[in-house]
């Protein structure tokens, strides 16, 4: 595993600091799960990961997660994958053959073509909502004042197993508010996890409830690109 020494030493900091977070705060460090953020690093770079004994990865596109994890997968059974970056409604059969989780639905097309592959194909994987908390109008994502009825369109006409909301706070904004935004959305449509959090804040994300934290580049190292 040379070049990828790192990655376990900065698993277990950042597990460590989940933890601490979540009993401060009279949570159970357990129901804190660590997304991995692996986007545009090498497989080999997730296999030390896995090594390390992490199971729960996160891709932003589903080329890339397609390339890089059925090989994966094949070694480590056990391996989680969450897709958390847009998701293209031709990319839909791709996306639930590589991935445990969508955590970027955010429109009716894209929520009506999951759910007729997932029909087609009759599996289950879970689905987040991504809520537009900024609402920014380059960034993906329901707004929060539409949230609400298109939550109630995904469970009650699409029949969408959706599990919990995602977001991405605007990056020149303090991410509490966002974070506390999103608790309250979910907390009105009884959904209990919570995708929020990054390298930068994932310690204030689970302060303010967050279920997943997505983590990269304070695993992995710098990205290769300026993609976010």
């Amino acid at each position: 595993m040379t070049g990828f020494d790192h990655i376990p030493a900065n698993l277990s900091e950042i597990k460590t600091r989940i933890a601490a977070q979540a009993k401060a705060w009279s949570r159970a460090p357990e129901d804190v799960h660590l997304v991995a953020v692996s986007k545009t690093h090498p497989a080999a770079a997730v296999e030390a990961a896995l090594a390390a004994g992490h199971r729960l990865f996160g891709e932003n596109r589903v080329q890339e997660a397609a390339a890089k994890f059925p090989a994966l997968r094949a070694r480590y059974p056990d391996l989680k994958l969450h897709l958390i970056g847009p998701l293209q409604t031709n990319k839909i059969r791709q996306a639930i053959d590589t991935c445990d989780a969508i955590e970027s639905v955010d429109r009716d097309k894209l929520a009506q073509g999951i759910a007729a592959e997932l029909a087609k194909s009759g599996k289950r994987i879970d689905l987040f909502i991504q809520v537009n908390t900024g609402e920014e109008s380059q960034k993906a994502g329901i707004l929060p004042r539409e949230a609400g009825d298109f939550i109630r369109r995904c469970r009650d006409e699409y029949r969408l197993p959706v599990v919990g909301l995602m977001c991405i706070p605007p990056a020149e904004e303090h991410p509490a508010p966002h974070f506390a935004l999103l608790g309250e959305i979910a907390k009105r449509n009884r959904l209990a996890q919570l995708s929020m959090g990054m390298s930068g804040d994932y310690e204030l994300a689970v302060q303010l409830g967050a279920t997943h934290v997505r983590v990269g580049a304070a695993i992995f190292g710098a990205r290769e690109t300026k993609d976010r």
